[in-house]
Formats: structure tokens, sequence, C-alpha cells
């Protein structure tokens, strides 16, 4: 039972990290000029909408993610 315990805590702090560093990356997007508006990032803007899609962005931090737990996972 103890077992159980121990494992849903050490999960909730895992996640509680993986949520602060999303949150801190979240914070400091603000400041990188070019996250959002990379060339392939769909806009469309009409009157009364705006409809943003970060596809170009999406991509490339895909990329440093997947390269990070690349190498992360290769120890």
């Amino acid at each position: 039972m103890s077992d159980g315990i121990q494992y849903i805590g050490k999960f909730l702090i895992i996640l509680g990290i993986i949520v602060a560093s999303i949150g801190g990356l979240l914070l400091i997007s603000g400041r990188i000029p070019w996250i959002g508006r990379l060339p392939g990032d769909i806009i469309i803007q009409r009157k009364n909408f705006t409809f943003y899609f970060p596809l170009a962005t999406s991509i490339l931090i895909s990329l440093i993610l997947t390269f990070l737990f690349w190498l992360i996972g290769k120890r």
C-alpha cells in the first residue's frame, strides 16, 4: 500500500516540475522576439476575427525538444 502512495508522490513531484518548467518557458517566451513570428506561422485576420496557428514555431520547438530528449535518453 505504501509503495503505491510513494509512486503517486513521485509522479506528482515530476508532474509539478514539468508544469513549472512550462510556466517558466511561457514567461520568458515573450522576451524572445522571433518566437511566434517565424515564416510559416499562419495568421488570418478579418474584421472581428483573428486566427493564429504557429506552425513553424511548433515544428521548431518539437525538433529542439526531440533533440534534448534524445540526448538525455542516450546516457
